[in-house]
């Protein structure tokens, strides 16, 4: 069952129940796209109160904890890292993204897209209801809902292309072996719709860090248009964004990670974990830490500042080297073990892969002996899902790309990125045009390193194939569906291009 767990965001002051959610089907760790087991309670036991909206919404927020992997493997699926870990064998599935060989039997895969579908049918639960019961800001929590449906859709068909559309309403017992996939145009313009809405009937400004804003909904909507190319009117709802939000750079890039810096003016949507409460190994998305940040960790560390980790997501001498001489950011995205041992005395331990680098951004820091759970898995450092400095960048992409370039408004943006990352003028870019856009694109792999955003970054502006080792064209753009699914799906549904010898393959 979908379990809503206690003290589910950290910094958010919301009394949590546990609840079992009743959507029809269910997921857990090992649960596929559609439970065959039925459920019995009818729903119109649930959604009679104001409470239990508010318990939905949280359960629909609770599943953003688990795009930890999404994260993760964006990175390692780049030029940006190495797969890592303890060996060449450990956690198999992530070392074949890593090398692009990766197959429709990869459980990381498996696990996004349960993981995903599981947050959009906790959304769509709301929605499904959206108008059983009345009450005092009622609107804001479908607002919610719906962002959040976009964001979970977003995710699915950044990694998976087509993929089956519900809106509000759940995939129920049985629909398994009628339900489609559907067009990933279609399903960005769902995306878009939900985005517009939310957008319209949200505040800037929430009076608990993590939950959904009006900024958050026009970022992401900024980034969904320009996925599809639609460079105009990402330019456009950006361009609203800067000039009309409450959004800023912080001043020191140097606390944007830290615990201190969370949920900052620079901060446009942030995912929200705690220390609070454990998981485990066959449980990972059970975990309200940040579990990626334990699989970033030095392995075997000792020393100061940082605790240990599985030493996986490990940098590579390429990225270190794309930081130009002067940038301020290179030391905070970029621990370089060696010198670090040197000059603190501290001792660290190797694995797979080892570069010397690590995601400074997400490794674990030292935590309070009053720390819960297993402390691997429940590191307390939030995501931080969208940045104003992304928002800058992809503006800048935007206006050089729209059917009328603005590559003077272009420049400004990017270049108040780069003003802070030198602490200067003097590195501002004047280039205009191809040469522009290039500097753009270069600009956000430093400034976004370790964010997961690379390879995605790399697949939608073409140029992924000659970056990326083993990425084969017409087939390494999208990731595999689950072989399950297609099998759940009464075998159906076609797979990716390029994943089956079988003639029905699409992308």
């Amino acid at each position: 069952m979908l379990i809503f767990k206690k003290n589910i965001m950290k910094k958010i002051n919301i009394k949590i129940y546990t609840l079992l959610l009743l959507v029809g089907f269910s997921f857990s760790c090992s649960d596929d796209f559609v439970d065959v087991k039925p459920t019995s309670t009818n729903s119109e036991d649930f959604f009679n109160t104001q409470e239990d909206y508010e318990k939905a919404i949280i359960g629909a927020y609770d599943l953003l904890q688990s795009t930890y992997l999404n994260v993760m493997l964006g990175e390692i699926a780049s030029d940006n890292s190495l797969a890592g870990g303890e060996s060449a064998t450990d956690t198999p599935g992530i070392q074949e993204v890593d090398d692009m060989i990766h197959t429709p039997l990869n459980a990381q895969l498996r696990d996004i897209w349960n993981w995903m579908f599981a947050g959009v049918n906790r959304a769509n639960y709301i929605l499904e209801f959206k108008d059983k019961t009345d009450f005092a800001g009622k609107e804001q929590i479908i607002a919610e809902a719906t962002f959040l449906r976009a964001y979970y859709y977003f995710e699915l068909v950044k990694w998976f292309g087509d993929v089956p559309l519900s809106v509000d309403e759940r995939i129920l017992f049985g629909e398994q072996f009628t339900i489609d996939r559907t067009p990933k145009a279609d399903v960005y313009a769902q995306i878009e719709a939900d985005l517009i809405f939310a957008a319209n009937n949200l505040p800037y400004v929430q009076s608990q860090p993590g939950r959904v804003t009006k900024g958050a909904a026009q970022a992401l909507l900024g980034k969904a248009y320009l996925y599809q190319n639609k460079f105009t009117e990402s330019a456009a709802i950006l361009d609203d964004l800067i000039l009309n939000g409450p959004y800023d750079l912080v001043t020191d890039y140097n606390t944007i990670f830290e615990e201190a810096g969370e949920n900052n003016i620079e901060s446009v949507f942030e995912v929200q974990y705690f220390e609070g409460q454990g998981a485990s190994f066959d449980c990972l998305q059970c975990s309200e830490g940040n579990v990626a940040v334990g699989f970033n960790g030095v392995r075997a560390y000792s020393g100061p500042d940082f605790s240990s980790g599985f030493s996986f997501n490990v940098p590579v001498q390429e990225v270190v080297d794309a930081f130009e001489a002067g940038d301020l950011r290179k030391d905070v995205a970029i621990l370089d073990i060696n010198a670090w041992a040197t000059s603190t005395g501290a001792t660290f331990g190797t694995g797979n892969e080892h570069t010397g680098y690590y995601n400074r951004k997400y490794i674990p820091r030292l935590r309070s002996n009053s720390a819960q759970g297993d402390r691997n898995l429940t590191n307390p450092n939030n995501y931080r899902a969208i940045r104003f400095a992304d928002v800058l960048l992809m503006a800048a992409e935007a206006f050089n790309k729209s059917s009328t370039p603005n590559d003077a408004k272009a420049q400004t943006y990017l270049n108040r990125v780069r003003e802070r990352a030198f602490g200067n003028s003097a590195n501002n870019i004047t280039a205009t045009g191809a040469t522009l856009y290039d500097n753009i694109l270069s600009e956000r792999r430093v400034e976004l390193v370790g964010e997961g955003h690379r390879f995605f970054d790399l697949v939608r502006t073409g140029k992924a194939a000659q970056e990326i080792d083993g990425f084969e064209v017409d087939k390494n753009e999208v990731f595999p569906i689950p072989a399950i699914e297609i099998q759940l799906a009464g075998n159906r549904w076609c797979q990716n291009k390029g994943y089956s010898t079988s003639t029905c393959s699409t992308n």
